[in-house]
């Protein structure tokens, strides 16, 4: 019984993976396509490292910083923070605000791996 729980809790967690990897692929195929990458991390954050070609507007400083996304639809936009939480918010976020060309990067170490 053991051995059997032990392949689903594998399972599962190999099924999670392969979802993670095809959001960070998505938005490397947006990037490439002229996507807007943001990173939503703390300026902190930023600084200890982020993504060729990121700019960083902090997840609580969207609402001010909006106009550097230009007018909603007119560009796509890839978000990406530590984990795909913060960027998850950003991404509802700025749907909310009209922004409809927008995806969930997910997590910068997530992306990082996607790519090599």
């Amino acid at each position: 019984m053991k051995k059997w729980l032990a392949g689903l809790v594998l399972a599962i967690g190999v099924q999670g993976a392969v979802m993670a990897s095809e959001r960070a692929e998505t938005a490397w195929q947006w990037v490439d396509e002229g996507a807007v990458l943001v990173d939503v991390r703390t300026t902190e954050e930023f600084a200890a490292g982020h993504l060729p070609g990121a700019i960083n507007i902090p997840l609580d400083q969207l609402p001010s910083r909006l106009a550097e996304l230009g007018e909603p639809g007119a560009e796509t936009i890839v978000v990406y923070c530590r984990s795909g939480n913060r960027s998850g918010q950003a991404l509802g976020w700025l749907n909310r605000q009209g922004y409809e060309k927008v995806h969930n990067g997910g997590g910068l170490e997530e992306m990082r791996q996607s790519r090599q």
